[in-house]
């Protein structure tokens, strides 16, 4: 009796954090594909059963926020599993958010969403096990070579670009930085943590939020006026590139007269002095297209958004500069140029970054 009557309320109480974790809502975001909504929503039983009863064995780490958990679902898929600590209405609004946005994205780099348990007080989320780290780890950890750090570029763009256009309606990340990119075995990335992403309906050019990213990575202008568009993704993947460039770490750099990581970056480029600043390693290994990212980096971080490119010309910039690496015969030059709405990259006005 006694068991019986414990087992009830343990159910009782699974049910009370699932409706107060809105499970309504999130049924309602994934009821439009019922395949969706059956596969989303994942019992604690299940999770308890893929972690040995989140067992401290199977930590793969945690921050502020929470523990992250390996375990291996019924179906065999092994996955991570992040379990925050404590009960911020903030938190559950983004967990809601991060659900809402991934179980519409697909994309071979982005970490895929497999579900979401909502039966606990705080929420947990169920991701692909993603194995090598963070670019942020193997970039100021073991370093990178100049070919990976050049792929990884044209597949975050790739990533970026998708999530701004290709979507029905456009996602604007937020809080691009080289700690959200995962890495896999065979360092292929993975963009990740979509907590603080935003919708941009299709016809606004922006949206007015609070402001949320990482010092060093953040948009200056959506940082002074508020307004969120996919400029500012393209700014933060600017700095990724510097950080690609240097191996400088952009929240903790300052040059002796007191310069952020790219505000140095943009005068050293203007000045034709990038190589007091590249990683050595990117001097010895890359060859003519260093400058040319050095210069789409710079185009990138212009303190006007209507003055950087899209992602989608990020991209194909990119990938035209691996594509005349692997073709283009030594000693034949082959100009790239980007042009945003208002800039030709050729003529960049420097003073405006600095």
């Amino acid at each position: 009796m006694m068991q019986k009557l414990k087992h009830e309320k343990a159910r009782k109480l699974r049910r009370k954090f699932f409706e107060q974790n809105r499970g309504q809502l999130l049924q309602q975001l994934v009821s439009q594909r019922a395949d969706i909504a059956e596969r989303m929503i994942i019992s604690l039983e299940e999770l308890e059963k893929a972690t040995n009863n989140f067992d401290k064995s199977r930590e793969l780490g945690g921050g502020g926020h929470g523990i992250v958990y390996k375990g291996i679902l019924s179906d065999l898929h092994v996955v991570a599993i992040k379990k925050p600590k404590m009960v911020v209405q903030k938190e559950i609004d983004e967990f809601i958010n991060e659900v809402a946005i991934l179980s519409q994205v697909n994309h071979r780099n982005v970490v895929k969403l497999y579900g979401c348990c909502l039966e606990t007080e705080v929420p947990m989320l169920v991701y692909e096990f993603v194995s090598n780290g963070t670019l942020y780890d193997h970039l100021h950890g073991a370093s990178l070579s100049w070919n990976n750090r050049l792929r990884i570029a044209i597949e975050t763009s790739k990533s970026l670009a998708y999530l701004h256009s290709a979507v029905s309606i456009p996602i604007i990340h937020r809080d691009i930085k080289s700690v959200n990119i995962l890495l896999d075995d065979t360092l292929t990335s993975k963009v990740a943590d979509f907590g603080a992403s935003r919708y941009i309906p299709m016809e606004k050019s922006g949206v007015t939020t609070m402001v949320q990213g990482t010092v060093g990575y953040l948009d200056p202008m959506y940082f002074y006026t508020s307004r969120l568009t996919e400029k500012s993704d393209v700014y933060s993947f600017g700095v990724i590139l510097v950080e690609l460039l240097t191996r400088k770490k952009p929240f903790s750099y300052m040059s002796s007269e007191g310069d952020s990581l790219v505000a140095c970056f943009v005068t050293l480029f203007a000045e034709g002095r990038l190589l007091h600043i590249l990683d050595p390693r990117v001097i010895e290994e890359g060859g003519p297209e260093v400058e040319k990212v050095a210069m789409l980096a710079v185009a990138c971080v212009q303190l006007k958004g209507e003055d950087r490119p899209t992602m989608r010309q990020v991209e194909m910039t990119l990938e035209g500069l691996q594509t005349s690496k692997e073709h283009v015969p030594d000693g034949e030059n082959n100009e790239i140029a980007i042009s945003s709405p208002s800039t030709n990259i050729d003529e960049i006005n420097m003073d405006d970054s600095t």
